[in-house]
């Protein structure tokens, strides 16, 4: 018979265990919600009926002891139904150690590895899995960060935090991610994403050291949770039967960033104790980070004058051409224009940024997490409570200064004033254009915009779940759970923009593209050179709410050793519950009486201005025309004099965009596991079915013809029955070979299903309108996989997969009247869309979207993982390793089709390849390890809106690196460095008819984000 397939995960020390020469481990066959399916069975000496159980840390090798602390103990709510294989027989050194009866003891990462690759071994569909090194110990501080480790996840950062976010799976955005707490869906945002009603989980709201484990199933089946067409991730919170006895881990950190020249603290502490059959465990971790970042921001595309002004060109009543991403019209007939020898065909051909400006935040970030746990467990029963509260909040000041191209025009009958309304064209007045048409060189009558943003932005969570699961015989075990949770976020922004008319100004992004020369024959730090001050105040609230309740029973009916046939049945419930507002503070702060008398409108708004801005003299990468001070209103004026705050608070909700919806999910499946003999080996197999029943409640407003909103309650539903199939098979003693077949689905983005009438940017003439019949997307998909364990603790793998989706969403875009649809001009920024008086003429033309169910989408790629300790280098190399991934993704079904018929694949929000490698060396005390994690170039839409450029997210690179020093259990010297190369981050617009490179040169949010380095102490007692 073969031998336990744990031998290569543990011989090498790849863990921290002591490897005995009477461990038995069985194989698991199936991988039941609520556990990992990773269980060990008891040792040979134990009876083969012994009810098995499994740690959240990693599954524990036959007779293996983690280090010091970690016992065997139950994963999550239900045991899983396993019969006893044969004993496993130790391999290689292990074996000679085991029979001289030495122990192998090793701790840290190489442990956390070696967890995560027994689990992924045990698994008979695709799961992957990220094992903390020990119990409050997670290998990174970011959990996102640790599962950019995984083949086919894609990590997204939080560029004004530096910090991982979101991740992506197997060439699907983030909202194709299911992501579960214990195995309880829930959601949360942060940040900037608060108010934009997605089903994106950001893994930036908690702490680390929240959790003990992280499993990523990649291939679905009957028990998870559906809604993850990319994947299904589930994270698990620790528990005091975790570990033996007492345990009091903590960590102290103090963190600093290169860009902001700023220190932050970081720390943790966690304790856990068990009496008996009773057990305790807190733990709360705290951290705050400032972070800066500066360069050159676009806002929103380039276009043509030629493109952005044929709407200006097309008669009344005619069908409207696409303009690009925004319209303008250059004024090359101005007395004053010098065309620089080129024609005004060529001139009004060349692209422009919708803004030439320059861009600086600083964010400064405070994390507060909590997670508790009680559990009673006995050899049969096993319940506990858990609970997880956190606290993310986020206060960042921006500030920018530039042009403003957009809207900008001049007709024959302006009365305006130079570079204001219908008298604002830019002229050029000595220009030029590269290689690629770009237009650059210096323009008169600009409008020069100077704005003041202030941020804040906060995330409260809070979860709790109770579990419990019984053997009631030894072949038949059942378990449940209950579970509520909710997360509250909200988001403000207060800005103050200021004006420069009919200025003078020089744009050349040739020398240096993320710090271009922006300058002006005017004084960017005088405040008396400004006019026309603006408010922009808004808050976005976000609450998501969740009810879940699981129950399921296993029923292992044959279990003769070699033979196992296990039924498994469940059925849970799933309560959603997303609530969107949106106020609007800016005309109650305009008008309210100030502290010293008067109101925005009357008094010396300028007074309140400093000709500085207060983060310092901004970096401008050796380019002495990128401006590095101009004049700003600091946050006291925003919030203290002005009340920003309260402005938006006392302001009413914005019906066009404000709903509740309600999804109700009622769900049944049934599974069954089974492995036999097969061809001298071992056949394991999954199969089931889910069945979902979706109910949907949208309460919104909607427009009532009269200028206003009414109530509306719009009442939908769908079902599905989604079948999967799983086996893996032991070609060899080392080599299994896997396949995959099953159906899920993804639901859509409330904002489009529930949304009345969204304005995703004020300042842009565009407007979303929700679809309550929108469907959920279908996907039907295929995977097939060979793991190759040629070592100890080693593996080479390969795997193929193929995802059809059908019902893909699809934007109609068309032009209908301001007048039509009902909302009121305050919802847009008038004076940017050309109308300084603030009312918008009725006639005005909007872009409209609406999602329908149309597109279909197919998808393949291949997946590449390489992991190895070099333990046959000599001393001390041998305590070297490596593990690395490499993913290559293509797509069908999304193409750009630019003006010439070209058509170039585009696979929105994710790369066609992306890599992962990590080398790392433990040896004794010392531990050293440097990863680093690659992207390519991201589209971002198919969409061509005229102008034929596609924009791209930029490849990227980002070199993480860690470097501890173990005194002893007590004290651990340990130094982080995130970010190391100070990547250089952006978006560009390519055209697919002008040669390679060319969006290089047209650049959005060009950013450099810094280098955070972490310096502390961590251990145990």
């Amino acid at each position: 018979m073969r031998k336990s397939i744990l031998k290569g995960a543990v011989a090498s020390g790849a863990m921290a265990v002591m490897l005995t020469a009477t461990g038995a481990a069985a194989r698991t066959t199936g991988e039941p919600a609520g556990q990992a399916a990773d269980q060990t069975a008891q040792t040979a000496a134990q009876p083969a009926t012994q009810p098995t159980t499994s740690s959240p840390q990693g599954a524990v090798p036959p007779g293996v002891t983690p280090d010091n602390s970690a016992a065997p103990a139950q994963a999550a709510d239900v045991p899983t139904a396993t019969g006893p294989s044969p004993g496993p027989t130790a391999t290689d050194g292990a074996d000679q150690a085991a029979e001289g009866g030495e122990d192998i003891v090793v701790t840290g990462f190489r442990r956390s590895l070696a967890e995560g690759l027994a689990l992924k071994r045990e698994a008979v569909g695709v799961r992957d899995s990220i094992v903390a090194e020990d119990i409050g110990k997670f290998p990174e501080a970011n959990v996102a960060d640790s599962l950019q480790r995984i083949p086919g996840v894609i990590l997204s950062r939080d560029g004004a935090s530096n910090e991982g976010q979101r991740i992506s799976i197997r060439g699907l955005p983030s909202d194709f991610v299911v992501t579960t707490i214990n195995m309880a869906p829930v959601r949360s945002t942060s940040s900037l994403d608060a108010g934009g009603s997605s089903r994106n989980f950001n893994y930036d709201v908690f702490p680390s050291e929240l959790f003990g484990r992280v499993d990523v199933y990649k291939t679905p089946l009957a028990n998870l949770e559906e809604g993850g067409i990319g994947g299904n991730v589930d994270l698990q919170t620790p528990r005091p039967f975790d570990s033996k006895g007492r345990v009091i881990r903590y960590t102290a950190q103090a963190n600093y960033n290169t860009q902001s020249k700023k220190w932050g603290p970081r720390g943790s502490l966690l304790l856990s104790d068990t009496i008996g059959n009773f057990g305790a465990l807190l733990g709360v971790a705290y951290s705050k980070t400032i972070n800066e970042r500066s360069g050159f921001q676009s806002t929103g595309g380039y276009n043509s004058s030629e493109i952005g002004s044929r709407g200006y060109r097309t008669p009344a009543g005619q069908a409207r051409p696409l303009v690009g991403p925004f319209e303008f019209q250059l004024d090359t007939n101005n007395p004053r224009a010098n065309l620089g020898g080129l024609t005004a065909a060529q001139v009004n051909n060349g692209l422009l940024p919708r803004f030439y400006r320059v861009f600086a935040s600083d964010n400064d970030r405070e994390r507060l997490g909590l997670v508790g746990s009680l559990q009673y467990k006995t050899d049969r029963l096993d319940v506990s409570f858990d609970g997880i509260y956190s606290q993310l909040k986020d206060i960042g000041d921006e500030y920018t200064w530039g042009v403003a191209v957009r809207n900008s025009r001049t007709t024959a009958t302006t009365t305006d004033l130079p570079g204001r309304g219908t008298n604002s064209g830019i002229i050029p007045l000595d220009v030029k254009l590269d290689e690629y048409n770009n237009l650059y060189g210096t323009f008169g009558n600009t409008n020069i915009v100077t704005e003041s943003l202030y941020r804040t932005s906060e995330t409260k969570f809070r979860y709790g779940i109770v579990r419990a699961a019984y053997d009631v015989t030894d072949r038949l075990k059942v378990s449940a759970q209950g579970n509520l949770s909710d997360s509250r976020a909200y988001k403000e922004g207060n800005r103050i923009a200021s004006n420069i008319y009919g200025a003078t100004t020089t744009f050349d992004p040739t020398g240096n593209v993320t710090y271009p020369t922006i300058t002006s024959t005017i004084d960017p730090t005088n405040p008396r050179n400004y006019v026309v001050p603006t408010l922009g105040f808004g808050r976005d609230d976000e609450l998501d709410k969740q009810r879940t309740a699981r129950a399921m029973a296993d029923w292992r009916l044959v279990d003769d050793n070699e033979r196992l046939f296990t039924l498994r049945l469940g059925g849970s419930y799933v309560s959603t519950i997303k609530q969107i507002e949106r106020r609007d503070g800016s005309a109650i702060a305009q008008a309210r009486t100030l502290p010293g008398g008067g109101t925005f409108r009357t008094i010396d708004v300028f007074a309140n201005m400093n000709p500085t801005i207060p983060i310092g003299p901004l970096r401008n990468g050796g380019n002495s025309g990128f401006p590095s001070q101009f004049a700003t209103f600091p946050r006291n004026f925003i919030e203290g004099t002005l009340d920003a705050h309260g402005a938006n608070i006392a302001s009413p909700v914005q019906l066009n965009g404000a709903f509740r919806a309600e999804e109700q999910v009622a769900t049944g499946f049934f599974e069954v596991d089974f492995k036999m003999p097969l061809l001298g080996s071992e056949l394991r197999g999954n199969a089931g079915l889910r069945y979902s029943d979706t109910k949907t409640v949208v309460d919104n407003f909607v427009a009532n013809g009269r200028g206003g909103f009414s109530p509306d309650t719009r009442r939908g539903g769908y079902d599905n029955f989604l079948p999967s199939a799983s086996v893996a098979f032991d070609l060899r003693e080392n080599l299994t070979l896997r396949a995959s077949a099953g159906q899920t689905i993804t639901r859509n983005a409330l904002s489009t299903i529930a949304g009345s009438t969204l304005i995703p940017n004020p300042f842009n003439a565009d407007v979303t309108q929700g679809n309550p019949n929108l469907r959920p997307q279908l996907a039907s998909q295929y995977d097939a996989v060979a793991e190759w364990y040629f070592a100890p603790g080693a593996l080479f793998s390969v795997g193929v997969f193929k995802k059809d989706i059908t019902d893909r969403p699809f934007a109609v875009q068309d032009f209908v009247t301001f007048g039509s649809l009902g909302v009121p001009a305050t919802v847009f920024n008038a004076v940017s869309l050309g109308f300084p008086s603030g009312e918008i003429p009725a006639d005005f033309l909007v872009r409209r979207t609406i999602i329908v169910n149309q597109n279909q989408l197919s998808l393949k790629g291949l997946e590449v993982a390489y992991q190895q300790n070099f333990t046959f280098l000599p001393k001390p190399f041998d305590g070297l390793g490596v593990t690395s991934s490499f993913t290559l993704i293509d797509q069908t079904g999304t193409d750009f089709v630019s003006s010439s018929g070209k058509r170039v694949g585009i696979q929105a929000g994710v790369p066609d390849y992306s890599y992962s490698i990590t080398g790392f060396y433990e040896k004794g005390p010392f531990s050293l390890r440097g990863s680093y994690n690659y992207r390519a170039k991201t589209g971002q839409t198919d969409v061509n809106q005229g102008n034929d450029q596609i924009p791209y997210t930029a490849p990227q690179g980002f070199l993480d690196a860690t470097a501890s020093f173990r005194l002893n259990d007590y004290i651990e010297f340990r130094v982080d460095a995130l970010n190391i190369t100070n990547t250089n981050v952006y978006t560009y617009y390519d055209n697919p008819d002008q040669p390679n490179g060319n969006g290089k040169t047209r650049r959005d949010n060009s950013f450099f984000n810094g280098t955070t380095i972490s310096f502390g102490v961590r251990g145990k007692f």
